[in-house]
C-alpha cells in the first residue's frame, strides 16, 4: 500500500542571506513527506535543499518514501528560498491508546507505536502488568509521552482525548484453537472496552485486532450504534498481517523484491474468508494454477502456521504487532492531512453483499473515503470462485457477531 508520511515543520533563519536561492524565510510552516525510520535516526540522511540524501527505504511504511521525500523536501524548499534546515522539528500532536497493552501482541505494538514521530502521547491500558511495560517504553528517546492505566477504573481516564485507540486485548490461540473457540471470552472483552470507548472518545479511530475479527467488528459496530454513536468510517478490523505476509510469501516464492510487493488481500481475517488477489500483485508476476493454490493456502493458514512452531507457548504476536502498527502509521499519516493513505481492512462496505468485508481502502481525516472497487474487477477464475465460496462462511461470523450484542444488552 502507498506508505509515505506527512507532518507539521518549521524552518527557522539559519541559513546566510547570500544563498543563490534568494532570502530566507523566517519561519515558514509547511509539510513534508518523511520516512520516520530516517527521522527517528535524527535526519541522518538529509543535507541541504540542494542535496537531499534520503536512499533507505523503510519495509514498515513501503517504497515510495525516498522519492517522494526527495520531491517533497526539494519542491517546499524551492518555494520558500530556504538552503538549510538546522532547526527542523517534529511536531508530534496525535494520542494513542492501546487497550491490553501488557499482552504478546500489546508490548511489541506499544514499543513500535512509541517509534512513530507522529504520536505525542502514548496511553497503555491492561488489567494487570501494564506499569512495568510503560516504564520500559518511557526510557525510549522518542517524542511520546508514556502513560498507564490499570484495571477498569483507570479506562476512561485512559480514553479521554485519545485520537486512535487500538484494541489487541483477549486470550491468544493456542495448538488446536480455531478463532470461533476465542468467541465468547475476546466478545466479551471486545464489548466492554468499546462501551468505554464510546463513552469517552466517540470520534476516535477505532482497530479492532481482538479475534475473531470476522465477529468483533460487527460486536463493535452494534455497541456503538446502541451508544448512539456508530460511524463506519471510523471503525476498522485490523488485516494487515494477512497483505503483509502475501507480500513476504510472493516475494520469497518469486524471487523478487520485498520492497516493491504488493498484494491486496480481501474478504476477512479467518481461514477461506482471506483471499489474496494474487492476480492483482504488483510488480506483475505470473503463477502456475499450483502456485496460486500453494500461496493461497498458506496465506490463509499463515496463523496456525505459527500456533504450531511456538507449540503452546502463544500465536503470531510480533508480525501481527508488527502489521497493526503499520495500519496506525497509516491512520496517523491520514489524520495529518496525508491524502494518499491506502490500507488493506475488514469494514463497513458495500462491494458485496456482505455489511461488513476486508479490501483496500483509502483512509482520511475523517476515516474511510473509498472503498477501491477495482480491485474485485477482473479477478481470475480460481478467484471468484473463492470469492463466492468464502461469503457464507463470513456471513455466518458477522451474523454471530451481530447476535451477541442482541442477547446481551450494552451498558448505558
Amino acid at each position: 500500500m502507498a506508505a509515505t508520511s506527512t507532518t507539521n515543520f518549521s524552518i527557522g533563519p539559519a541559513a546566510s542571506a547570500s544563498s543563490k536561492l534568494g532570502p530566507v524565510s523566517q519561519s515558514k510552516p509547511f509539510r513534508i513527506r518523511f520516512n520516520p525510520t530516517n527521522h527517528l535516526r535524527s535526519f541522518n540522511g538529509l543535507r541541504t535543499a540542494n542535496s537531499v540524501s534520503c536512499e533507505s527505504k523503510s519495509l514498515f511504511l513501503g517504497s515510495e518514501s525516498s522519492a517522494v521525500l526527495k520531491r517533497s523536501y526539494i519542491g517546499k524548499a524551492r518555494k520558500y528560498n530556504m538552503i538549510s534546515y538546522r532547526n527542523v522539528q517534529i511536531q508530534a500532536s496525535y494520542k494513542v491508546a492501546v487497550l491490553g497493552a501488557a499482552g504478546g501482541i500489546g508490548q511489541p505494538l506499544a514499543l513500535l507505536i512509541k517509534m512513530s514521530p507522529l504520536v505525542s502521547a502514548l496511553h497503555l491500558y491492561d488489567i494487570a502488568n501494564v506499569k512495568g511495560v510503560a516504564a520500559d517504553l518511557s526510557h525510549c528517546n522518542t517524542p511520546s509521552q508514556v502513560l498507564d492505566f490499570t484495571g477498569t477504573s483507570e479506562l476512561a481516564a485512559c480514553l479521554k482525548g485519545v485520537n486512535v485507540v487500538v484494541i489487541p486485548a483477549g486470550v491468544p490461540r493456542k495448538p488446536g484453537m480455531t478463532r470461533d473457540d476465542l468467541f465468547n471470552i475476546n466478545a466479551n472483552i471486545v464489548k466492554t472496552l468499546v462501551e468505554a470507548v464510546a463513552d469517552n472518545c466517540p470520534d476516535a479511530f477505532i482497530h479492532i485486532i481482538s479475534n475473531p475479527v470476522n465477529s468483533t467488528v460487527p460486536i463493535a459496530a452494534e455497541v456503538l450504534k446502541q451508544k448512539g454513536v456508530y460511524d463506519p468510517k471510523k471503525l476498522f478490523g485490523v488485516t494487515t498481517l494477512d497483505v503483509v505476509r502475501a507480500n513476504t510469501f510472493v516475494a520469497q516464492k518469486k524471487n523478487l523484491k520485498l520492497i516493491d510487493v504488493d498484494v491486496p488481500v480481501i474478504g476477512g481475517h479467518a481461514g477461506i474468508t482471506i483471499l489474496p488477489l494474487l492476480s492483482k500483485t504488483k510488480p506483475s508476476v505470473t503463477y502456475t494454477k499450483e502456485e496460486v493454490q500453494e500461496l493461497t493456502v498458506r496465506i490463509q493458514n499463515a496463523g496456525t502456521e505459527v500456533v504450531e512452531a511456538k507449540a503452546g507457548a502463544g500465536s503470531a504476536t510480533l508480525s501481527m504487532a508488527y502489521a497493526a502498527a503499520r495500519f496506525v502509521e497509516s491512520s496517523l499519516r491520514a489524520l495529518d492531512g496525508d491524502s494518499d493513505v491506502y490500507e488493506c481492512t475488514f469494514v463497513k462496505s458495500d462491494l458485496t453483499e456482505l455489511p461488513f468485508f476486508a479490501s483496500r481502502v483509502k483512509i482520511g481525516r475523517n476515516g474511510v473515503e473509498a472503498l477501491i472497487s477495482s480491485d474485485l474487477q477482473g479477478l481470475s477464475e480460481y478467484e471468484q470462485k473463492a470469492l463466492e465460496e468464502l461469503k457464507p462462511e463470513l456471513k455466518a461470523s458477522i451474523e454471530k457477531g451481530v447476535g451477541f450484542i442482541q442477547k446481551q444488552p450494552v451498558t448505558a
